[in-house]
Formats: C-alpha cells, sequence, structure tokens
C-alpha cells in the first residue's frame, strides 16, 4: 500500500519549518558577530587612525550572508515587505489568505526565486571556477562562497514558500489549521 499524501506534505511543510526556523535562529549570531566587527572597526579608525579593508569587506559579507540565508526564516515568520492594507483588513478570512499565499507563492515566488537561480548560476559557477577573491589589497578571501550563498539563500526561500503554498492547500482541505496557528510548529 503506498503512503498517504496528506501525511506526507504535512511532514514537508513541519519539516521546511523547522529547517528554516533552526536556520533563521543560527543566522540571528551574524548579528552580534557583525556589530562586534562594526565596533571594533570604527573604534580602531576613531581612536587609533587605522583601518582595515579586510574588516570593512567582513561587515559586506557577513550582512550578505545575514540577508541572504535568513530570507526563508524571514518569510516563514510573514516578515517580507508585502501590501498588508488588503491582506489585514479585507481579507481576514483565512480561506482568502490561504487562497493569496498559494497563488503568491506558486505564481510569483517561485518563478521568481528560480529567475534569480538560473541567473545567478553562471556568476556563481564563474566565481567558484577562478576562486575568486577579493580585487583589494588586504581584502578577503573566498568571495566565491559569498556569491554561492545567492543560490542557497534564494534556494531557502523558495521551499519555505513552496512548504507555504502546500499548508495553504492543505489549510483550503481541512487537513491543517490556518498560517498564523503554525507560528511555534517548529
Amino acid at each position: 500500500m503506498s503512503p498517504q499524501p496528506i501525511p506526507i506534505l504535512r511532514a514537508f511543510v513541519q519539516f521546511v519549518n523547522a529547517m528554516n526556523e533552526w536556520i533563521g535562529r543560527i543566522s540571528a549570531w551574524f548579528v552580534l558577530l557583525m556589530v562586534l566587527v562594526i565596533v571594533y572597526d570604527v573604534t580602531m579608525r576613531a581612536v587609533f587612525s587605522i583601518g582595515s579593508v579586510m574588516l570593512q569587506e567582513l561587515q559586506w559579507h557577513l550582512f550578505a550572508l545575514l540577508f541572504l540565508i535568513s530570507a526563508g526564516y524571514t518569510l516563514k515568520h510573514d516578515g517580507h515587505v508585502r501590501v498588508d492594507i488588503w491582506y489585514q483588513s479585507h481579507w481576514s478570512n483565512d480561506r482568502v489568505r490561504a487562497w493569496v499565499n498559494l497563488l503568491g507563492g506558486l505564481l510569483i515566488l517561485t518563478p521568481f526565486c528560480v529567475l534569480i537561480m538560473t541567473s545567478a548560476w553562471p556568476f556563481v559557477y564563474n566565481a567558484y571556477q577562478f576562486s575568486e577573491g577579493s580585487p583589494d589589497p588586504g581584502g578577503l578571501p573566498y568571495r566565491f562562497v559569498l556569491k554561492g550563498a545567492i543560490i542557497v539563500g534564494f534556494g531557502l526561500l523558495m521551499i519555505q514558500g513552496l512548504a507555504q503554498s502546500v499548508h495553504s492547500v492543505l489549510f483550503l482541505l481541512g487537513h491543517m489549521p490556518p498560517a498564523e496557528t503554525q507560528e511555534s510548529d517548529a
């Protein structure tokens, strides 16, 4: 007997939610690290007149990693910008919101993520092929790793969007509660 699709889909939603929750909590440490690097860099510049290209690039890299890797976590917690005027007030019905989330995830978010990942692939591949580093003297090596985070970050965002679309389908079929009550399912 083949497995039932509903439990598999529920497990997919729960797995993706848990994965992005874990990644988001880990990436929150990048904020602390970034703040410490910035404070150190500013102190060294202001007090000792010593600047560092490496520290400046490290700040940019940490911010980029934070932004890219935590995009799925942000979507999971409904933190992305959208036109909430309609979503919160006019579409207060959970079923209408589920349809908006389903269609938005499948027709807008997923194709956009695929477009970004396929467009970035040659850029990332080229950086890996040549082990790209900073062009500046004293800059960070391994810039290719940061460029690879573009594909990873948009992949995590797309997977979270697909999980939310599956959640919307399951809600519309009566197999899961509304998305707002799923906040602590990880």
